[in-house]
């Protein structure tokens, strides 16, 4: 094992640990959306990975990063075999965007960096051609890139959930690592008119924020599970059709949707160490308006109860 995966290795067995410090009994269930509440089921199963991003394309198809090796895979559609594409350069592959081009960004650095990540900015963001594999360097410079979102001009936002920096990219490709200060930013998707991010609070006072784009010095709270009624830690979250936020509370894969400030309910209890869902796209195989989740024990799965005919993975 050569040292760059032996530090991947350590820093996924960190970040479940971690993971296990904050998790507590809950301190009062939350009810069960409407209309939700049904068993999800694995429709994808990579042993031996630690999956941290997720997204899909026009086409259906499912990518997932791999926090341990670094490889990108590809699943054609629910029930078929990942096929590994490409591999980060620098290790710790995070989390996926598109680009309003149609290209793949891959984040790089989430490993062992992300926990001086605000100090060195050692991690950044490669293109991963989705035919082909073909890796192309994109930015530099970064915190970290656990969480990616890009606007419908193309400025990438990017999150380290160790750290405190959330850092943007411009379309000329200037770097702005510093763009806010938010402890353990996790996750990140974007609105539909790009107003505000919405990222996890993972490690730091546990919940759910919304970061206003023109002004990152006041983020707003929707979510706040400091008070003994937090089941585990958020991580990384989307939007369903009504921009309601829907989030993974990571050690117990609970998947709860937010629907006002300070109010939750749960769509689905899915798999331990759930890391990330996202909605898919098209019209086959990882569809539109189906809900999946990912692990950091390798297993992609189904959250029958989320499902929102109008929504789709996050894209510009």
């Amino acid at each position: 094992m050569g040292i760059r995966k032996s530090a991947a290795v350590a820093f996924a067995t960190l970040t479940f640990a971690a993971l296990s410090v904050v998790t507590a009994a809950p301190g009062s269930a939350a009810p069960v959306c409407a209309g939700a509440g049904q068993p999800t089921f694995v429709v994808a199963s990579l042993p031996g990975t630690a999956l941290e991003g997720l997204t899909v394309d026009p086409a259906g198809r499912a990518f997932v990063t791999d926090l341990v090796s670094g490889q990108v895979f590809r699943i054609d559609a629910p029930g078929a075999p990942a096929v590994a594409i490409a591999r980060v350069p620098s290790g710790g592959a995070g989390a996926l965007a598109w680009l309003p081009d149609g290209r793949l960004l891959v984040g790089y650095g989430a490993d062992a960096r992300a926990l001086v990540g605000d100090s060195i900015r050692s991690a950044g963001i490669v293109t991963v051609d989705p035919d082909t594999g073909a890796v192309a360097p994109y930015a530099a410079g970064l915190s970290a890139a656990d969480g990616m979102d890009v606007t419908h001009d193309g400025t990438v936002y990017a999150t380290n959930d160790f750290g405190s920096l959330v850092g943007r990219v411009y379309p000329n490709g200037a770097v702005q690592p510093d763009w806010a200060s938010f402890p353990s930013a996790n996750g990140a998707v974007l609105d539909q008119d790009d107003s505000y991010l919405y990222v996890s609070r993972t490690f730091v006072n546990p919940g759910v924020s919304r970061i206003p784009t023109n002004a990152p010095w006041a983020p707003q709270s929707l979510l706040d599970l400091s008070g003994g009624d937090f089941f585990a830690a958020p991580d990384g979250l989307t939007l369903d059709s009504l921009e309601r936020p829907v989030v993974p509370f990571n050690p117990s894969g609970q998947v709860v949707r937010i629907d006002a400030p300070g109010q939750y309910c749960v769509l689905g209890f899915g798999t331990p160490m759930t890391s990330e869902v996202q909605y898919g796209r098209g019209g086959q195989g990882f569809s539109a308006g189906r809900l999946f989740g990912i692990t950091f024990t390798g297993v992609i799965y189904e959250i029958p109860g989320g499902f929102d005919p109008n929504a789709r993975t996050a894209a510009p």
